[in-house]
């Protein structure tokens, strides 16, 4: 490609930091988050310094799985064909819909410590499974300084790129599948699809998303015109310690078939020393989860969430 043709192709949008947040539903500050994983997923996600995202149409690969996951409306779907758009009167708004699913991305967390979560998610690990438990607020404050679009790169493939994904935070809105619609006045933002799902299937999940999403129109390419291909899945840099030092990771849930020994283990060797804290009953099913919590916290009430 010549200098001249480079310069003509327009720069990639930048992303934003929470550009929907009022259309959303954002817990409170203080609220607490809890996401199950294996212990290897934990140990991989902590020595890679990273959070993962799933593209969310991407999910088919669990049993559970929501295959409709941010997919637009069955009652919504029809007019969103039916409207076109004047400069491309082949591309539909529904074409536009499922172009923004191809590019968002998603980490999902429950709002309550359930029997629900910790029975659906994160089986078949040979180590067991832990449940992270994140303080929203300070969670949120990490990852969208981590985000910022002014200091951030992309990397795609080793190429430094734009940051060109907006971040939004809100708690999911479940809703009758079938019969539920959203745009008979007007037509939806796209991101309301991705706060979404089947309240017969789903509605014990009380899932907390964070989402990332770019742009549905137009293809993003390198500065060679190699069109990027949006993958699977997303790691964000996320550093552990830091989390676990200013409290944006509360404490972790130890399962009671999980190997503590193992992690404990292999947490040591990454510099983590957790403080050892006695065992917590959960009175639902009468299981035990072995809490790991930040070494400089105290274990009493915590400190109100405004303080430093």
């Amino acid at each position: 490609m010549n200098s001249s043709e480079d310069s003509q192709r327009p720069l990639a949008p930048l992303g934003s930091i929470e550009p929907h947040a009022p259309l959303l539903r954002i817990p409170p500050q203080d609220q607490l988050l809890y996401k199950i994983m294996t212990v290897e997923n934990l140990l991989r996600s902590v020595t890679g310094n990273y959070l993962y995202f799933s593209r969310v149409d991407s999910y088919s690969d669990f049993p559970n799985a929501d295959e409709n996951d941010s997919r637009q409306l069955p009652k919504d779907q029809p007019a969103n064909a039916a409207a076109r758009f004047q400069k491309a009167p082949d591309f539909s708004v529904a074409h536009y819909y499922d172009e923004c699913r191809s590019r968002t991305f998603a980490s999902c967390f429950s709002v309550e410590n359930s029997d629900y979560i910790w029975n659906n998610y994160a089986n078949g690990s040979e180590k067991g499974k832990v449940c992270v438990v994140f303080e929203f607020g300070k969670l949120r404050a990490m990852l969208n300084r981590a985000l910022n679009p002014e200091g951030a790169v992309l990397l795609y493939e080793g190429n430094p790129c734009r940051q060109i994904f907006s971040v939004n935070y809100g708690l999911v809105s479940y809703v009758d599948w079938d019969t539920h619609q959203t745009n008979e006045t007007y037509l939806s933002n796209p991101i309301l699809y991705t706060y979404i799902k089947d309240a017969d299937r789903f509605s014990e999940e009380k899932e907390l998303r964070i989402s990332f999403s770019a742009i549905g129109i137009g293809h993003f390419a390198l500065k060679d015109g190699t069109f990027i291909h949006f993958p699977p899945s997303l790691q964000l840099e996320f550093d552990f310690r830091e989390a676990i030092a200013g409290a944006a990771i509360r404490e972790i849930l130890l399962a009671p078939e999980a190997d503590s020994g193992f992690l404990m283990h292999e947490l040591s060797k990454l510099r983590i020393e957790p403080a050892r804290v006695g065992w917590v009953e959960r009175s639902e099913t009468h299981q035990s989860e072995k809490p790991i919590r930040n070494p400089n916290r105290p274990s009493r009430n915590p400190p109100n969430p405004s303080s430093p």
